[in-house]
């Protein structure tokens, strides 16, 4: 190790608190871009407007909340109704099965 690779390091360890705060990298960026995107998607998937965001948030969150939850008691009231239509056909079938496999073991 040459004393100018230990310069470095004594240096990389003695930066103040805002200069190892301002100090921004290649990757820092990439995730903060990745990041803006993932949270854009998600967003979009509430219906969020960016306009709307920007000037009224509160109201904003709170109509994509209600979306939200509106699309979750439709998603779960679809998800039961066709469970119990797949039940009609799947359990009495399954029964059968059990049936014959208890008299196939005897």
């Amino acid at each position: 190790m040459t004393d100018r690779d230990t310069s470095n390091d004594q240096s990389a360890g003695d930066r103040t608190f805002v200069q190892r705060l301002i100090r921004v990298g290649s990757t820092d960026i990439i995730r903060v871009v990745v990041l803006c995107v993932i949270a854009g998607f998600i967003l979009a998937a509430f219906h969020v407007n960016p306009r709307r965001l920007w000037v009224d948030f509160f109201g904003t969150i709170a109509e994509s909340w209600g979306r939200f939850i509106d699309f979750l008691t439709h998603s779960v009231g679809w998800a039961i109704e066709y469970f119990l239509l797949g039940a009609i056909l799947v359990i009495p079938i399954w029964i059968v099965f059990r049936v014959l496999g208890a008299l196939r073991r005897r």
